[in-house]
């Protein structure tokens, strides 16, 4: 009994232990005028799966796309434990195109080897026709900050090309906002338009009825968020029952 503990204390303390130990890093970036606080919910859940979770809470107001980029993936990747295996994402709206522009960077390549998976929640891939009615009033500007004006259907995010290998997209299909959505083609979650979150390249894409700015906090959402960085894809058939049995209990 004494050899077996101490060959288990042993094992236990060697290098190739503590790096199998370690765990996947979930970086999170929340959406435009929101913080932090939006993801603490989907962060819980993470945490309680066994990820180390970076909830980056960047200033979205503090300049345009391509700065805030800048200025929040580097810093919330580099928080990741520095053994952590692999480094994955999870974005909601103007998050998920902040992270697209720091992937067209030469400053992402260091990240390849250690790249999971991103599920996008809400991403205005295409943009929206919200910004092209609303983006010229000041007040617009003045609520969502520079980068607001940049998510028009002919924005920055046109300029974006595919995404890269492991990216699934959750579209909602709620609105809050009957005049929002009367501007918005088909389907929409309050704020995008579903066909507007596809994007070339994604591995899955899929619908729920959930609005834009609550969807983070769905128990289906977390639920399908957690099956996608596990297994690569979406679970089309998942259930709220399905949810607490495997991710709950």
């Amino acid at each position: 009994m004494r050899l077996t503990l101490a060959l288990l204390t042993l094992l236990a303390s060697s290098p190739m232990a503590s790096a199998a130990a370690a765990p996947d890093c979930v970086v999170l970036l929340h959406g435009l005028a929101r913080s932090d606080a939006s993801f603490l919910v989907l962060e819980e859940a993470l945490e309680a799966e066994g990820y180390q979770v970076v909830n980056s809470d960047y200033d979205d107001s503090a300049g345009p796309i391509e700065e805030l980029a800048r200025a929040a993936i580097p810093s919330a990747v580099a928080a990741c434990n520095a053994d952590a295996p692999r480094v994955h994402f999870v974005t909601h709206s103007l998050g998920g195109i902040l992270l697209r522009q720091w992937m067209s960077t030469t400053d992402a390549a260091a990240l390849a080897p250690h790249l999971g998976r991103t599920v996008m929640l809400g991403p205005p891939n295409q943009g929206s026709e919200i910004v092209d009615n609303f983006g010229n009033l000041a007040v617009f500007e003045w609520i969502n900050g520079p980068a607001g004006p940049q998510l028009s259907t002919d924005g920055l995010p046109s300029t974006l090309g595919p995404v890269w290998p492991g990216v699934g997209v959750i579209a909602g299909t709620r609105s809050l906002s009957a005049l929002y959505s009367s501007v918005l083609p088909g389907p929409d979650d309050g704020k995008v338009s579903v066909a507007a979150t596809r994007v070339e390249g994604m591995d899955d894409h899929i619908e729920l009825p959930v609005t834009h700015t609550f969807m983070m906090n769905s128990p289906i959402v977390i639920g399908e968020v957690l099956t996608f960085l596990r297994t690569g894809a979406f679970d089309h058939d998942l259930d709220l029952v399905e949810v607490y049995e495997t991710f709950v209990d």
